[in-house]
């Protein structure tokens, strides 16, 4: 035998290797069937509610029977979103979730990290409205489940302020209590 044959013998075959590397690294990664539609997208030389210039889109994003979004949330004001069909179930980062059917509208809240679930046989087609900093995303997604900011004084009573961990954690109630004060 050759060098060459015992070097073919002892190594497995390169195309197995790559299919076996591509397998390993396509399990890491969520595949979503939802699909975005952007409708339309301008520049805001000033927002007021953004303090300066900003990216106002406007989307239509359908969900398929049985998907669960990846946790995700909205930089800017969020997303104003109306369920145009279907029933959509959003599952807030920090526990609990809200149930929007037909015709009804809601706000994702800025800095919320939240995933929508489709968990009918039918699609979820919503439309929404995002304003966000200019040159910055519509939407940041998240590895795993994250509880974002407090919406309200309420949420920062009773330990719940330990609950926090996106952006940041607090050090006590008190400091939760000051962030939500701070962001009205």
């Amino acid at each position: 035998m050759n060098r060459s044959d015992k070097t073919l013998i002892q190594r497995p075959p390169m195309t197995a290797a790559i299919a076996f590397a591509m397998a390993a690294g396509f399990a890491c990664f969520a595949v979503y069937a939802a699909t975005s539609q952007t409708i339309g997208t301008g520049t805001m030389q000033y927002s007021e509610a953004i303090g300066g210039p900003a990216t106002l889109t406007m989307r239509t994003l359908t969900i398929a029977p049985g998907e669960v979004l990846g946790w995700h949330h909205h930089p800017g004001i969020g997303a104003y979103t109306v369920v145009v069909s279907g029933t959509l179930t959003v599952e807030d980062g920090c526990g609990g979730a809200a149930v929007y059917s037909q015709g009804q509208a809601f706000l994702e809240a800025p800095f919320r990290v939240h995933r929508g679930k489709n968990l009918t046989g039918t699609n979820v087609v919503t439309a929404q409205t995002l304003l966000v900093p200019l040159n910055t995303p519509s939407s940041v997604s998240h590895p795993q489940r994250m509880c974002g900011v407090p919406l309200n004084v309420e949420e920062c009573k009773n330990d719940r302020w330990r609950n926090f961990n996106f952006p940041s954690t607090f050090l006590n109630q008190g400091q939760c209590v000051e962030f939500v004060r701070g962001r009205r």
